[in-house]
């Protein structure tokens, strides 16, 4: 079973991406569990939801304690919340960062890759400049780490779940699909 924690801040779609990255990993074939966990449940508070992926049902119904990877949507979130507690070694860390995060040997031990999602987002008129929604973006950037599900997957999650905007959307999860940088295992 393959278990993902997204951290993120309200408003960016944090929430949203893992019931999209659910759909597309169902659409996959794949058993699936997606579900938030709230704090403050106000924009730009700190958030969290976690993404169940298996080849058979998924029985479990805890919190995600020991994901194997992480998806952080919003940096400044690295400085103030340890997103690699629980982290399993090896597993990913994906930022949304205009550059490597750093220092580069505090993820010593677990495979690294960022993106620009906010700049992405921004080219696709995704939200606000003072409240970008990086959410598909980062989506897209996911399905390239973790090679999985196929973008046609992502794509008809986006389009069936976000019918108003998903050109748009789908534009994002394309080019961060392309535009993500991955260093690897550090």
């Amino acid at each position: 079973m393959l278990e993902i924690r997204f951290h993120g801040r309200g408003g960016q779609g944090t929430v949203v991406a893992t019931i999209l990255m659910a759909k597309a990993f169902f659409d996959a074939g794949y058993w699936v569990q997606s579900f938030p966990l709230f704090g403050v449940e106000r924009r730009g508070a700190p958030v969290e939801a976690y993404l169940r992926v298996n080849s058979r049902e998924i029985r479990r119904r805890t919190n995600v304690y020991r994901p194997d990877h992480i998806v952080v949507q919003d940096e400044t979130l690295l400085l103030g919340v340890d997103v690699r507690q629980g982290l399993k070694p090896g597993g990913w860390i994906l930022v949304n960062s205009t550059s490597e995060p750093s220092p580069v040997e505090s993820y010593k031990g677990y495979r690294l890759a960022w993106v620009d999602a906010t700049s992405i987002a921004l080219e696709n008129r995704l939200g606000s400049r003072t409240h970008p929604i990086v959410n598909t973006a980062m989506m897209g950037a996911l399905a390239r780490v973790l090679e999985m599900p196929p973008m046609e997957a992502v794509v008809s999650a986006i389009r069936d779940e976000l019918p108003d905007r998903s050109e748009s959307n789908i534009e994002a999860a394309r080019d961060a699909f392309e535009r993500v940088r991955i260093l690897g295992l550090i």
